[in-house]
């Protein structure tokens, strides 16, 4: 009988199976959808489903750089011992190459890689390795010449931070050091312009009440807030701060005399902004002593 779309996207919603898969079990068992699910956990493949419910907090994050154009990709899973699998980098290093070719993570999770869309190819990754897995997000970058940084390498491009940086006129050498400055230091933006204007007003509310509490007079106060916002931002942008490699200078100094502009950067750390839950131990055997 013809399967039909709508059919294999039930199952896959139901068991975590990937594309291909659901339509095989589905014709193995001419449409019957609980035989269906019942091939694929014969298989293995529908082990996904029970375990999409985790929290997958750990990962790696891979880097490629092709010509002009970096990418940064973040692949998540439940624990570091799964980052430091050969099998589960081997697909991060798959998927970071496909993402050179699109442009959002949207377009990532479609593309192929050895013919099976990257969605699936993690689905069956799960299925095998046992873990949650999460394709979370990726970046794109572009410059006359960019420059790639992994620190914490677990393999060749690939980490716990990855960061890229975009250059106009000097080398990749320099970008590097740059990279490993943004790695070491986390800068919020390139520079101000470029800085979210609520954590500048946010910032300068603060430096208003901590002034006024000075009782000093308005002329002085509103020089000690001037003071302290250049003080902040020369801490917060790239551009402002004292390059590492040479704290007598600063990146845009250094950028100067490097011959060279940066014109971006990508700074991306496994986890970043995802909640991790924490299992109290204690409370757990308490509350399986109170039956």
């Amino acid at each position: 009988m013809a399967i039909t779309a709508a059919q294999v996207k039930e199952l896959r919603e139901m068991t975590g199976a990937g594309m291909m898969d659901a339509k095989k079990a589905l014709t193995e068992t001419d449409g019957d959808m609980d035989a269906a699910v019942d091939w694929l956990r014969t298989k293995g493949l529908a082990a996904a489903a029970k375990k999409s419910g985790r929290v997958a907090a750990e990962g790696l994050v891979g880097v490629a750089v092709a010509g002009g154009t970096g990418v940064a990709v973040e692949v998540n899973a439940e624990t570091d011992f799964v980052a430091k699998n050969a099998e589960f980098q081997e697909m991060v290093a798959a998927v970071t190459k496909a993402a050179l070719g699109v442009a959002d993570t949207e377009a990532l999770k479609t593309a192929s890689v050895d013919g099976k869309p990257v969605a699936d190819l993690i689905t069956d990754k799960i299925a095998k390795i046992g873990e949650n897995m999460t394709l979370r997000r990726m970046a794109k970058i572009e410059g006359d010449v960019v420059a790639a940084y992994v620190h914490n390498a677990a393999a060749e491009g690939m980490g716990k931070i990855g960061v890229l940086v975009a250059l106009k006129g000097g080398d990749e050498a320099f970008g590097k050091q740059v990279a490993m400055h943004i790695a070491a230091v986390n800068p919020a933006s390139l520079s101000e312009a470029d800085l979210d204007p609520a954590v500048l007003a946010h910032e300068r509310q603060i430096q208003i009440d901590i002034a006024k509490e000075s009782g000093k007079p308005d002329a002085v106060i509103e020089k000690m807030i001037e003071g302290r916002m250049r003080k902040f931002l020369s801490e917060v942008t790239l551009l402002g701060q004292n390059f590492v490699i040479n704290p007598d200078l600063t990146v845009a100094q250094a950028a100067k005399d490097a011959g060279a502009e940066i014109t971006g950067f990508i700074r991306m750390e496994v986890g970043e902004g995802i909640e991790k839950k924490e299992d109290d131990f204690a409370a757990e055997v308490a509350s399986m002593a109170k039956g």
